[in-house]
């Protein structure tokens, strides 16, 4: 097993089971701590925000197979009807 396939159940299991309450809170802090250190000072996609760039060819395939100008002709047709 390696450092990153680490059994997280047996680590409580063997390590922090057997931990006094106070020690169960500063490890808790602890791990706080470096979560929020390693939050900060990660690129925005990790940190839970996403560029719009990612978006770009989405849905292409709704789109395949229709001329853009005719699309857009239509639509101002339809509101040119509208009420």
């Amino acid at each position: 097993m390696t450092k990153t396939d680490i059994d997280v159940d047996a680590l409580y299991d063997e390590q922090i089971a057997p931990l006094t309450v106070q020690q169960k809170l500063r490890l808790i802090a602890k791990i706080a701590e470096e979560l929020a250190s390693l939050a900060s000072s990660e690129p925005c996609e990790e940190a839970g925000r996403r560029s719009l760039l990612e978006l770009e060819g989405l849905g292409a395939e709704i789109w395949k197979g229709i001329d853009a100008q005719e699309y857009v002709n239509q639509l101002r047709a339809e509101w040119d009807h509208r009420p």
